[in-house]
């Protein structure tokens, strides 16, 4: 029998996902499920493809290529150091390293080890990363030591002082008092002899965070990579293709739609930008001959502008995704017309459910959905407020399940109780229109979740920080759209008696909260007071609503007032 990736010894919430018996067969009968895992696929890469490139990218100033070959024997010197510390096969490790070939070598080796990886973005601060720590039970964290600017061991002693439970601390550069990640030993001794069991969890994705900090999303071997190989298919990603990771590396986008692991399973290259301006990725795609590349809607606009002034040549790019956050018609066009290439939309989440057009489809498809599901096992189902079934054509709340859509949130019983129905279904808090043919139109989101440039922001997190400030006496978060954002947000605050705190001192003070960059409000607005209900209670739902229409409309009376 495999080896099993869950450990319940030193942890009180086991890794799990609740599938039923008849689904298990069915997916397995279907081929969905082959029983792959990922040390697998990259073993059998590493043979089959072993003088081929698979990963190109800078490593601090430095520009490397790795061979699938050396991909394999630096994953193998990572598991091994990984266990030489004392960790056992089934801990959980949080994982924050940006656009950097050392971030495929990490997860592939905390794979091989039989460890959990606990995916985190280079953007957030000690506020979510002791709050996956907790949440995870994790006993490691991998990091860098700087990115971007900002000292990433410095948060690496705050998390820790926070979480005595996380022992060891890996940082990929100079570590100083941590362990050095580049000063692990090959020990092939310690390696495990026995993949993992294919439908035990491989990691801990996370959540968009829509009622607070983000939950943790469990993700097995056979799932997941049923999600980029079928995705592989539809993308049209071979041996021959080139994947540009122009987003964070831990993004669910970038790494399985298909994404840097689906190209890692075709055999195909993979290229980091060490971030997604223009600036920096345009030089490498014309270097690398990048073929395709995921983007939100805001970066694939400033791509299309960029482009016409580029000094560089883009002819290699064949496909570009955009995903994250609803792609306008107009916007669709404007990227067509700029990067002169195929575009697909892309609709997804880290819980599951992904839909793409397809490369064949008609521009008018193309430009007007969101796509269709991956799978013929996906089952989807729009219900009213109800939750009563929909028919074709009318708009109501997505609810998903199949072969690689989540069954149940780690560690999170009051998360699933509101998320899930009796019979399994996600619910997604998506509003869609789905046609006839199958394809959805994303309407927006049922909840108070703000979908900032494909970054997912909980109001309520937000307005409980601002909460917290000395000078506030009440803070409502609403999104707004915005054209090149997607949404923003916007924060209403009334101020306590006698206070008037300024806006900058406010977003300063998310600063000392140690939250990420992107959930500081765009947008700051002090009123006297908020609308109440009949019982005088302030009904969040309500209110929100209410002030982001007096919004829109004094922005749409302030427009017509400068057009006359």
């Amino acid at each position: 029998m495999p080896q099993s990736s869950t450990s319940t010894s030193r942890h009180q919430y086991p890794l799990k996902q609740e599938w039923p018996a008849e689904l298990v067969q069915k997916y397995r009968e279907a081929g969905y499920w082959r029983g792959e895992t990922m040390t697998g696929f990259l073993r059998h890469n590493a043979s089959e493809f072993a003088e081929r490139i698979a990963i190109a990218g800078f490593s601090g100033d430095q520009w490397q290529r790795w061979t699938y070959a050396q991909l394999w024997n630096k994953v193998e010197t990572a598991a091994a150091g990984f266990l030489a510390l004392g960790l056992q096969p089934g801990d959980r490790v949080v994982v924050q390293i940006g656009n950097m070939p050392e971030f495929y070598s990490t997860v592939f080796g905390l794979f091989r080890a039989g460890l959990i990886p606990v995916y985190a973005l280079p953007a957030h601060r000690h506020t979510e990363i002791v709050h996956f720590a907790r949440k995870a039970e994790a006993s490691a964290y991998v990091t860098m030591q700087q990115y971007e600017q900002f000292d990433y061991r410095a948060l690496a002693r705050e998390v820790q002082a926070q979480c005595p439970a996380l022992e060891h601390v890996v940082i990929i550069g100079e570590a100083q008092e941590f362990h050095a990640f580049h000063g692990f030993k090959a020990q092939p001794g310690l390696l495990p002899t026995q993949d993992a069991d294919p439908q035990a969890v491989a990691f801990l994705q996370i959540s968009g965070g829509s009622t607070g900090l983000s939950k943790l999303i469990p993700r097995t071997h056979d799932d997941y990579i049923y999600s980029f190989r079928a995705s592989n298919e539809i993308c049209n990603i071979t041996e021959r293709s080139v994947y540009m990771v122009a987003l964070p590396a831990a993004h669910n986008f970038p790494m399985s739609s298909p994404g840097a692991f689906g190209a890692l399973y075709a055999g195909a290259a993979v290229v980091l930008s060490p971030n997604p301006s223009p600036e920096a990725a345009f030089p490498l795609i014309a270097q690398e001959q990048v073929t395709a590349v995921g983007l939100v809607p805001p970066l694939a606009l400033l791509w299309a502008q960029a482009a016409q002034s580029s000094a560089y040549a883009l002819t290699s790019l064949q496909v570009v995704q955009v995903g994250g956050a609803k792609l306008t018609p107009e916007a669709a066009r404007r990227v067509i017309g700029g990067l002169q290439c195929q575009l697909q939309q892309v609709f997804g989440m880290a819980e599951g459910l992904v839909n793409y057009t397809r490369l064949n489809d008609s521009e008018e498809t193309i430009i007007g959905t969101q796509g269709r599901p991956i799978s013929p096992g996906d089952e989807i189902l729009v219900v009213d407020d109800h939750g009563h079934p929909l028919d074709s054509g009318k708009t109501g709340y997505l609810l998903t399940r199949g072969p690689y859509t989540l069954r149940a949130y780690h560690n999170d019983d009051a998360a699933n109780a509101r998320s899930f129905t009796e019979d399994g279904f996600y619910r997604t808090g998506d509003v869609v229109l789905r046609t006839a043919e199958g394809y959805l139109i994303v309407q927006g989101r049922a909840t108070d979740h703000i979908n900032r440039a494909g970054e997912k922001i909980s109001a309520e997190e937000i307005e409980d920080h601002l909460l917290a400030h000395p000078q506030v006496f009440d803070a409502t978060v609403v999104s707004v759209p915005d054209e090149f954002l997607g949404e923003r947000s916007c924060a209403f605050i009334i101020a306590k008696a006698g206070e008037q705190p300024r806006a900058i001192e406010l977003k300063q003070w998310f600063k000392t909260r140690g939250v990420a960059a992107f959930k500081i409000p765009d947008q700051i607005v002090f009123v006297d007071s908020f609308g109440t209900t009949a019982v005088g209670k302030t009904s969040r739902k309500e209110l929100r609503a209410t002030l982001r229409q007096n919004l829109l409309d004094a922005e749409k009376n302030a427009k017509d007032s400068h057009r006359q």
